[in-house]
C-alpha cells in the first residue's frame, strides 16, 4: 500500500474502535469523513491506475488524464458503493498493521468492466515481514466486504459473514490463482508472482497464517438498526468488523469526484 503515498499512522486515528467484542465496531466521526475527498481522492484514484501508468496512457493515446481515469472509475450506484467499501477496508487494514507494510494487488486495477465489481474475493492483502525470505510470521488477509449506504432490505452484516464462508472454502484459493494469471499476463505492479506463490503453494514454505474477515461498511444513520440481532461467527473462523461512515453515499461520491479531478495534476507533470 506504500504506492498510495498515504500517512498510515495518521490514517489510523480516523478509525475509532467503539466496540471490540464480540465483534469490532469501527466508527468514523463527521469531521474526519468530511476530510475524505481531500485526503483520499488521490489514493482512491491510484487504486485504479498508478501515476506512471496514467502518464503513459496520456502519452500513448493523446487523450486527457480525466478521460483515462473516467474509463477506470465506476459510475455512481452500487458498484461505486461496493468499491468504496472495499478500498476503505483495505486502507483500514493497512492503517491497523502500520508500521508493517501491507502488500495489496489492487484488484480494482484488474477489472475487465468498470461497471461491475472485480471478480473473486474482495480484499486480499499480504504481510511478509522478512521478504524475500518466507517466515512463520507471514500472513494473508482475505476480506469479504458488504456496503450499505441507503435504507433498504439488504443485510450487509449477515451477507458478509455468509459470503466470507465462501472465501474460506474455495473462492480464496481461486482468487490467488486468478491473481497469478494476471501477474503472468499483464503484470502486477504491487505484488510479485513469487509472493503469490508463497501462499498458493504453502507446503513449499514455512507455515503462514490465513485470516478471513467479514466486513460491513454501513452509513452511520443505519448502524443502530443493522446491529440488532447480529450473531457473529466464531472468532477462530473469521473476524467480523463493522465500519460506520457518516453520510456514506455523499462521502463516497465526493471522494470519487475528487479522484477524477486530481487526474489533472498528473497530466500537468506528464
Amino acid at each position: 500500500m506504500l504506492e498510495l503515498e498515504l500517512d498510515f499512522e495518521a490514517l489510523g486515528e480516523v478509525f475509532s474502535t467503539s466496540q471490540s467484542t464480540p465483534f469490532a465496531v469501527i466508527e468514523i466521526d463527521v469531521e474526519q469523513a468530511a476530510t475524505f475527498p481531500d485526503s483520499l481522492g488521490v489514493p482512491v484514484r491510484r487504486c485504479y491506475i498508478s501515476d506512471p501508468k496514467l502518464q503513459a496512457r496520456i502519452a500513448e493515446t493523446s487523450v486527457s488524464a480525466r478521460e483515462v481515469v473516467e474509463a477506470k472509475l465506476p459510475d455512481r450506484g452500487s458498484t461505486m458503493a461496493g468499491d468504496f467499501g472495499e478500498i476503505l477496508t483495505a486502507l483500514f487494514h493497512a492503517a491497523s498493521e502500520h508500521p508493517q507494510v501491507v502488500l495489496d494487488p489492487k484488484k480494482w486495477r484488474l477489472k475487465q468492466d468498470r461497471t461491475k465489481p472485480a471478480p473473486g474475493s474482495d480484499v486480499v492483502q499480504m504481510i511478509l515481514p522478512r521478504w524475500p525470505a518466507a517466515s512463520v510470521n507471514d500472513r494473508i488477509i482475505c476480506a469479504e466486504v458488504k456496503t450499505k449506504s441507503t435504507s433498504g432490505a439488504s443485510t450487509p452484516i449477515a451477507s458478509a459473514i455468509a459470503d466470507s464462508e465462501k472465501d474460506s472454502s474455495r473462492r480464496f484459493v481461486k482468487t490467488l490463482n486468478w491473481l497469478k494469471e494476471r501477474a503472468i499476463d499483464t503484470g502486477l505492479s504491487t505484488t510479485s508472482i513469487e509472493q503469490l506463490d508463497r501462499f498458493i503453494h504453502p507446503v513449499d514454505h514455512p507455515e503462514a497464517t490465513r485470516e478471513f474477515r467479514a466486513v460491513a461498511v454501513i452509513c452511520a444513520s443505519l448502524l443502530e438498526d443493522e446491529l440488532i440481532g447480529v450473531v457473529p461467527p466464531p472468532p477462530s473462523e473469521r473476524a467480523l468488523i463493522v465500519i460506520s461512515v457518516p453520510d456514506l453515499k455523499e462521502t463516497y461520491e465526493r471522494v470519487f469526484e475528487a479522484a477524477l479531478l486530481t487526474a489533472e495534476d498528473v497530466e500537468a507533470v506528464a
